[in-house]
């Protein structure tokens, strides 16, 4: 193939740019992401080479060589993995088919737009070399393509790159990077080593660098032609954990999260039985930009026999785990293991089972213990995570005790609205002579806070749960006791306090009840296309009415998140409860306008509740109406 100028793509362009004009608070960046791709080539090719042996050549020890050339100014970043043909440097250099390009560009856009450590986690680490180069030349042979069919692909960072066919008997990919005046830091040996050092040591392939002695005539250093390896080439999770030091295991997190914070907590284990595996799993301390992605797999490494595998095995962790990273080494599964067959392996359900519980053994290590710190970042934990762990209860029936008791919810015995309480807080407070647990849904805190359902609970004391999260309608339909007391809801069905009521008070209702029975007959007749039915409430105190639903119906709150989702809900009425010691219900009885008032009272008890009214126009008509009357 003869030299070819070709464009870059459009969000190449652009994320070019950001690299130049951007990315300049952490430059020594680009050794890790660029010596983390030489690994992922290594990879690569240790995995095709399980059913194609010949892609080798005779050469089997995979490595990665960093060098310089002070005179040059040049740093060559090369390794003997897979490599690229013509096609795939043109497709792979020239080109990004993948979806978070475009989140990346927005990331660096916003507020974290000088933060560097963003490149690796959305695919585009390559493109870090022209933080500190003009020029990138990249020189590579696929394995298994004959020496004439190299490639050079030369790019200075601009609109286009150039793409030629070369003749290179090494197998493996080069990366040779042209430094920017100014960036001449970079070309010594000793500042290259404590990059690796810092980011790459846990790369579990030999990283070789030049020797370098002290010429006293010369008064510098002399590089010599002996290369050694310049990194402890071993997996991090292989050494036994007397040997790695927090910060080892942070830096390793950081390493394969992308993530600029060291995590909440971090368990490192060896399993030994009927499945063979280590484990080393982080919970980070904070959300990830893509957590509700539903395009972006989820899962942790695997490693058969620390030969990688895949990035994202999800058949090894719950959904609801999701954001969980490290890395799982088992012993037993086949180097050839697919996707498909991870789903149908015992060995893998093993480790799975294994894993998900030496997760939450993590957490609940944070939330029961007396030491107020590790309170704190199970606090913050909940903050950034707490959604997504509640979907386990559905998904992890074995673990469902274990998951309940991790869950933290408003309730009205905090005011603050923070999610701190927890089931077993709550019973522990619960009234003599109460059995239920109660709670409100609603779609805001302040809607739940507000909510005229609440009003004989707050009168009597007693603590409601505020549920305001989206899973929380999704959670309930699982959740139904806990600790052998039943969750109801303050919205449903006819209030029984039991013995929290007295008897005085459920005579005076009775007999309110009797005499407000014409007023109840009128407004049925009323409200016949909207009401299930009218009746007069014992749980208001201070609000003329409100809506509820039968016991066995879909609550409000529910049939609108279903709406918002675009689908539909079972067709039903709600049931309108009202105080009959209400200034507003006893004026009804005696009004002109017994229709608009009905309407009125059905309306703002729609509102109080947060759902939307079928005709506001209306409404407000109504309202005007009254009010000039």
């Amino acid at each position: 193939m003869d030299k070819q100028t070709l464009s870059f793509q459009a969000e190449v362009k652009q994320i070019l740019h950001l690299v130049t004009h951007s990315l300049y608070s952490n430059k020594e960046i680009f050794l890790r992401e660029l010596i983390s791709n030489a690994s992922d080539a290594c990879d690569k090719l240790r995995f095709e080479a399980i059913d194609k042996p010949d892609l080798y050549e005779g050469q089997s020890s995979l490595e990665v060589r960093v060098s310089f050339d002070k005179d040059a100014k040049t740093i060559t970043i090369a390794d003997n993995g897979i490599g690229l043909s013509a096609d795939e440097a043109v497709a792979n250099l020239g080109t990004i088919a993948k979806s978070g390009t475009r989140e990346f560009m927005s990331a660096l856009e916003g507020d974290q737009k000088k933060d560097a450590q963003l490149i690796g986690q959305f695919g585009v680490g390559f493109y870090s070399g022209f933080i500190v180069a003009d020029r990138i030349v990249v020189e590579s042979r696929r394995a298994g393509l004959p020496a004439e069919e190299g490639v050079r692909w030369t790019s200075e960072g601009a609109g286009d790159f150039e793409v030629e066919t070369i003749s290179r008997a090494e197998r493996g990919t080069s990366v040779i990077l042209h430094l920017r005046a100014g960036e001449e830091e970079f070309l010594s040996g000793w500042k290259l080593k404590s990059i690796v050092s810092k980011y790459s040591d846990h790369i579990s392939l030999p990283i070789l660098m030049q020797k370098e002695e002290w010429d006293a005539e010369k008064s510098e250093q002399v590089i010599k032609d002996e290369w050694a390896p310049v990194n402890k080439a071993s997996a991090l999770w292989a050494r036994p954990k007397s040997e790695i030091t927090k910060e080892q295991y942070e830096e390793f997190y950081k390493q394969i999260s992308y993530d600029t914070e060291a995590p909440l907590a971090y368990t490192h284990n060896r399993v030994e039985g009927r499945s063979e595996y280590t484990q080393l799993l982080y919970i980070p301390a904070k959300a990830p930009f893509d957590l509700w992605n539903r395009d972006k797999r989820g899962g942790v490494k695997l490693y058969v026999k620390r030969v990688f595998i895949m990035d994202d095995a999800e058949a090894l962790m719950p959904v609801y785990l999701r954001f969980v990273k490290g890395v799982i080494d088992s012993s037993d599964l086949p180097l050839n293991v697919s996707r498909e067959l991870l789903q149908e392996s015992r060995d893998v359900k093993a480790i799975r089972e294994g894993s998900t519980k030496r997760v939450l053994s993590m957490l609940e290590g944070l939330a029961e213990s007396e030491d107020q710190a590790d309170k704190d970042k199970y606090a913050a934990f909940w903050k950034d995570f707490g959604v997504v762990l509640k979907e386990g209860i559905g998904e992890d029936h074995a673990n469902r005790e274990r998951l309940t008791k991790l869950f933290r919810f408003s309730s009205t015995h905090d005011e603050s609205g923070a999610q701190t309480v927890t089931l077993s807080d709550y019973v522990k407070r619960m009234k003599e002579g109460q059995d239920a647990v109660f709670y409100v849904t609603a779609d805001t805190l302040a809607t739940a806070k507000h909510s005229p359902q609440l009003e004989i609970f707050r009168k009597k004391g007693i603590e409601v749960l505020l549920l305001t999260d989206r899973v929380d309608e999704w959670l309930l339909s699982h959740l139904y006791e806990f600790d052998g007391h039943p969750l109801q809801s303050v919205a449903k069905g006819s209030v029984d306090l039991g013995t929290l009521e007295d008897e005085a008070e459920k005579k005076q209702a009775e007999e309110v009840a009797t005499a407000f029975q014409p007023t109840l007959e009128r407004l049925k007749v009323s409200l016949k296309d909207r009401a299930k039915d009218v009746r007069v409430t014992t749980r208001l105190v201070d609000s003329p009415a409100c809506l509820v639903v039968d016991e066995g119906d879909m609550s409000g709150h529910l049939a609108r998140l279903l709406k918002q989702a675009g689908q539909g809900a079972p067709a039903s009425q709600p049931i309108l409860e009202v105080n009959a010691e209400h200034a507003l219900v006893k004026k009804l009885q005696t009004s002109e306008h017994f229709d608009d008032l009905a309407g009125i009272l059905f309306d703002q008890a729609m509102l109080a509740e947060g759902g939307q009214l079928e005709d506001p126009a209306g409404y407000v008509k109504r309202v005007n109406a009254l009010l000039l009357a």
